[in-house]
């Protein structure tokens, strides 16, 4: 899918075999960008290794004084800019997260509008009052005033490349931080390289930005490097552990949002086919591929059998293909892995008494999409996030039961109930432990101005979006000022 249109924003004369640090650099590994859905080699990136981290950290870390030091209109102009262009690139951006990630064209233009959105809500963050004023006795100034960190580094994943790193490296820069970037390599170009020719473009000093595609290496030096203040995540909760693991180690800021087993639960007043269609969204949307998938359905036993024939004939409906040359609702899982994960998952949940009511097959990367029903609490299904099109279906009783049901994980990121008493759901919600909670909506939420952030093992307590961006990338310094200096009794 090479461009190399003089005036494409990923002309890839620019960076066939490079990283950026600011400037285009040579990669001393080159690694293939592979298509999903058809195995093509897409592109060739640069790989960063440790020598790469280390020295955009430095570079990074001397840039960034200078760069907080502008004046907030001109962080802010950089900002408007690189929204204007990616707005200008729309169709091209989206183009390549579609082959470069297997999205659907719709979710890809969902992704690049959000990230569109992300850059203009980060533009107005420099010119927001940046502290406050306390209580102080007379003669004294007492403020308490938010700082930049310093140097963030951004470890972003495969399943929403482009926004899942915008989100952060927009903030951040904004609010007068230097941003190390590392991209998962399988979405380098989409997830990294679109930022960084963005950001390029729309004038950022050099050196405040640089992105560096790498494996898990290169993630590990970016979490003991001394010049890095903080480490952002978005990832699989077992990567999470590690990377606050090793953040905690060198004492740095972690913010870490990882997986999630997320319970929609559908009471017995509840429109059916209303029901069906949040919970194929939830559960199908990018292959499952999504920390906030509908991960289980928990169904009033009143309703759970004309609900589980209704959700079978909607996915048995849904079409899977490439989405590069097709009108689908499903394109691929990103890799063989995923894929074989996927398979062992459901092979375990049928030895334990689940039944495939429709799908469970695959071709090649493609997914059929899959309603498991006959799952009990015990199964390994009703805890394991699959991150694939599989909807688990389980019966409840009792609101109570539902409860106890959807807090039955160590998870705790998304949930959603669907019924016509909001009322009780929202009674219900009380109970429920979890980051975000949508009340007659799906699993799948996020509007760019929200706090997004889980609990127990899909998050660290830290949210990022919206009114979290300052506290998750400045520090609070308090500052006093006296006329003169005080005369000490010693």
């Amino acid at each position: 899918m090479s461009t190399n249109s003089s005036n494409s924003l990923l002309n890839s004369d620019i960076w066939h075999g490079r990283l950026f640090t600011g400037a285009w650099q040579d990669g001393k590994i080159i690694a293939d960008v592979l298509e999903p859905a058809t195995g093509n080699c897409l592109a060739r990136i640069g790989m960063a290794d440790a020598e790469h981290v280390a020295a955009s950290a430095k570079a990074a870390f001397d840039a960034q004084k200078a760069w907080a030091a502008l004046p907030y209109d001109e962080r802010a102009a950089v900002l408007r800019r690189a929204a204007r262009l990616a707005e200008d690139a729309f169709d091209e951006i989206a183009g390549w997260i579609v082959r470069e990630s297997g999205s659907t064209r719709g979710k890809a233009a969902f992704e690049t509008q959000a990230t569109v959105k992300a850059l203009h809500e980060a533009s107005a963050l420099p010119s927001r009052s940046a502290g406050e004023v306390l209580p102080a006795a007379p003669g004294r100034l007492s403020l308490a005033r938010r700082r930049p960190l310093g140097v963030v580094g951004v470890i972003s994943p495969f399943n929403f490349p482009l926004y899942l790193a915008m989100r952060a490296v927009a903030p951040a820069l904004a609010l007068g931080n230097a941003v190390v970037l590392k991209p998962d390599p399988r979405t380098s170009v989409c997830g990294g390289f679109s930022i960084a020719r963005l950001f390029e473009a729309a004038g950022l000093p050099e050196g405040v930005l640089h992105v560096l595609p790498g494996d898990g290496g290169a993630g590990a030096a970016l979490t003991s490097d001394p010049h890095i203040a903080m480490i952002q995540f978005t990832g699989s909760t077992g990567a999470g552990r590690k990377v606050g693991e090793a953040a905690g180690r060198h004492l740095k800021k972690v913010s870490l949002e990882l997986g999630g087993k997320n319970s929609l639960i559908v009471l017995d007043d509840a429109d059916l086919d209303l029901a069906v269609a949040n919970t194929a969204w939830g559960a199908y949307l990018h292959q499952g591929q999504i920390c906030m998938a509908t991960g289980r359905v928990l169904v009033q036993r009143k309703i759970y059998d004309h609900f589980v024939e209704k959700l079978v004939a909607k996915a048995a409906s849904l079409p899977v293909g490439d989405p590069a040359t097709a009108d689908v609702a499903l394109g691929p899982l990103i890799n063989a892995s995923q894929r074989d994960h996927v398979a062992r998952v459901l092979a375990a949940a049928t030895d334990a008494g689940a039944r495939i009511e429709t799908g469970g097959g695959f071709r090649d990367l493609f997914f059929e999409p899959t309603v498991l029903s006959g799952v009990t609490a015990r199964n390994p299904v009703f805890n394991e996030e699959i991150f694939g099109p599989v909807a688990v279906v389980v019966p409840f009783d009792t609101d109570d039961d539902a409860i106890a049901l959807a807090n039955d994980t160590e998870y705790g990121l998304s949930m959603a109930v669907i019924t016509s008493d909001v009322g009780r759901a929202l009674r219900m919600g009380e109970h429920l432990r979890t980051g975000l909670l949508h009340i007659n909506d799906q699993t799948v939420n996020d509007e760019v101005i929200n706090p997004f952030g889980g609990v127990g093992a899909s998050g660290n307590g830290t949210s990022i979006g919206g009114p979290a961006n300052w506290e998750e990338f400045t520090q609070w310094q308090w500052l006093t000022v006296k006329g003169e200096a005080p005369l000490y009794p010693i």
